[in-house]
């Protein structure tokens, strides 16, 4: 019997677990990057025996294909993407590749939104780990579905955080349990500036959801609730509506109270998060007394209102995944004094008037790190002082200079990071360093 032919199209983390769990499925497989692809990436191709190239595409390479699997970061309007398409060739996510073999006995939880996708998935990883449940996190951070599916033993429970990129290629994904957070502009640019376009995004993990299947969604009459009416669900659904479920740093869910600042999740944002993972939690059996236990013990991922450890009388806050206004402005609401608020990068269209409401006057100065700062600087003339620089060591300097005994500094930039940084992770790895440094 032929074998079918796979072509992979990206040469990164999700192309290359999937064109391995294609091998390892019978395929025939085919990598093709349109870059010049990352040397871990086509070692561990080349490793494998998979036949890859680099620096464009071949339209007959890619024409043999049955079945096309592309990158979350390709868009449907790529070239390639197009001609396989038009060729009849089903171009799909490596999400939903690695579903057609997971176990069917396995739970899985899709979470998605805006913001706040990676602490809740680690967060309810955490929650049903402590409770001893054989269970295992990635998706859209860490390793890939398909990744899990490889290198790891089968486990009972799948946690994946799922980008709006990822979902956009599914056809047969379904979670057992399906979570949006919440839905705010971000990556506009891929949905033709259409707010609606990129919640009906969102939307798509309920898609295939049956009736005994659950959604958790933020209870929001303005995007969500809209995108509901426009893409009804067969699933259970649950709102959670954060007016009623957060009181200080206290949660509630299903009539059970839990204590956040007995931990290390701050702000409401985390509490936010807490929600959905704690709901998660008790709808797959873990006790309110486990729970409680597992909060009291999380560790926030680096980048996500991570504090610096210095000696110095000042509190310096990496906070740089946020990048984008939404989550910059939960991070300035937390603030609880004196601040210096490094901010900046490549601004996706960002309206920054939000911001001011919970800046009151707690932001004493704004540091602007990014090449191009006039849009940051005309918003917030206002603030008692702005300076600018292009560099994280500039910055933590100045920083420095402007923060008195029992301050804040907070880099919650509300931009992308590629004018100056590899990645949001180089821009606050590079803070980081330059605390530490100099700083102490």
């Amino acid at each position: 019997m032929k074998h079918k032919h796979l072509i992979v199209l990206g040469a990164g983390e999700s192309g290359a677990s999937a064109a391995r769990l294609g091998q390892r499925e019978g395929y025939t497989v085919f990598v093709s990057d349109a870059g010049a692809g990352s040397a871990t990436y086509l070692e561990e191709l080349r490793g494998a025996g998979i036949a890859v190239e680099t620096a464009g595409h071949t339209e007959a390479e890619l024409l043999r294909a049955d079945l096309a699997v592309k990158s979350p970061g390709i868009p449907d309007t790529a070239p390639p993407v197009v001609k396989l398409r038009k060729a009849g060739i089903p171009v799909i996510s490596e999400i939903e590749f690695a579903f057609r073999f997971v176990d069917p006995e396995a739970t899985i939880v899709g979470i998605t939104g805006s913001n706040g996708k990676t602490t809740t998935t680690l967060l309810t990883h955490h929650l049903l780990q402590m409770a001893g449940e054989k269970v295992i996190a990635g998706g859209n951070l860490g390793e890939s579905f398909a990744r899990l599916l490889l290198d790891h033993e089968p486990q009972d429970i799948y946690v994946l955080e799922l980008s709006s990129f990822q979902l956009d290629g599914i056809v047969q994904f379904r979670p057992d349990i399906a979570v949006i957070l919440n839905i705010t502009p971000d990556h506009l640019d891929r949905y033709g500036y259409s707010m609606d376009a990129y919640a009906d995004s969102k939307l798509r993990i309920a898609r295939n959801q049956h009736p005994e299947d659950q959604l958790l969604l933020l209870a929001d009459a303005t995007t969500i609730a809209p995108a509901r009416r426009r893409n009804p669900v067969r699933a259970a659904v649950t709102e959670l509506d954060p007016a009623t479920g957060i009181t200080g740093s206290m949660i509630s869910v299903e009539g059970q109270t839990f204590e956040l600042g007995t931990g290390q999740l701050r702000g409401r944002h985390n509490a936010m998060n807490a929600l959905f993972a704690v709901r998660i939690a008790l709808e797959l059996g873990v006790s309110p007394e486990e729970i409680q236990l597992a909060l009291d013990s999380f560790r926030p991922a680096p980048h996500r209102m991570e504090v610096v450890p210095t000696t110095d009388g000042r509190t310096w806050i990496n906070d740089s995944k946020a990048t984008n206004v939404d989550s910059t402005y939960f991070a300035l609401e937390t603030m609880m004094g004196p601040t210096v608020w490094i901010a900046g990068g490549t601004d996706k269209g960002n309206e920054y008037a939000p911001l001011q409401e919970v800046m009151g006057d707690k932001v004493h100065t704004l540091i602007c790190l990014g090449l191009d700062n006039e849009k940051l600087r005309e918003d917030f003339e206002w603030l008692e002082r702005v300076v600018e620089c292009q560099s994280a060591e500039a910055a933590v300097r100045l920083a420095d200079q402007y923060a008195k005994p029992g301050d804040t500094i907070l880099l919650s930039p509300a931009c992308a990071s590629f004018d100056l940084f590899k990645n949001y992770v180089d821009r606050g790895d590079q803070f980081r360093d330059c605390v530490q440094q100099l700083i102490g």
